[in-house]
């Protein structure tokens, strides 16, 4: 399975394969998850359970430490924000926006949501969720199929997000991904490049 569609011309050609996606669950042990990621791979500053200092002081660290191994750092929140804490990029519903200068990724859960990312021109689509995931439990999946199709309608490279790990991204046939839980775990066996 191939995204047939090429990137918008904003979208860098180095956007990585391989997210990781901050939350509270995965805090702990964060710092190593880092170290055992591919160079060069991509991480999502989410952390909605801080607010404030709290939040930027842990931006701030986990940033520094993300880009001591290259990789890119892309903040859940606002454009001024993003701007304010030397982001790479914004991730969620500000990246509808025009914000020039950053990565814009946003997020897709269904057609409607596609078609709102391709009008916006962004760089890349987190589209969600393909598996069932602890995030979301009892809400439905796309599942291969349902991904399949939908990402074929965007304009942007997607990564595919929602139960995801590295056996389900090869099943998948899917090389761009992302993960909360699914990058802790595993990505010792895998060689780092």
């Amino acid at each position: 399975m191939r995204n047939p569609s090429p990137a918008p011309a904003s979208a860098p050609a180095t956007l990585p394969l391989l997210w990781l996606l901050s939350d509270e669950r995965n805090d702990v042990g964060i710092e190593e998850t880092f170290a055992n990621l591919p160079k060069a791979s991509g991480f999502v500053f989410r952390h909605y359970h801080l607010d404030g200092d709290k939040r930027r002081d842990r931006f701030t660290h986990l940033a520094n430490l993300a880009r001591s191994h290259r990789h890119r750092v892309v903040l859940s929140g606002d454009i001024e924000t993003a701007r304010e804490w030397s982001a790479d990029g914004v991730y969620g519903s500000a990246a509808l926006q025009p914000a020039p200068g950053l990565l814009r990724l946003a997020t897709a859960h269904d057609g409607a949501e596609l078609q709102a990312a391709n009008a916006a021109g962004v760089d890349g689509v987190f589209l969600s969720p393909v598996f069932p995931t602890r995030s979301h439990p009892g809400a439905g999946a796309l599942g291969p199929m349902g991904f399949a199709v939908l990402a074929q309608q965007s304009l942007a490279p997607v990564i595919a997000l929602g139960g995801m790990t590295a056996e389900r991204a090869q099943v998948l046939g899917w090389p761009r991904w992302g993960a909360i839980d699914g990058l802790a775990d595993g990505l010792r066996a895998q060689p780092r490049t």
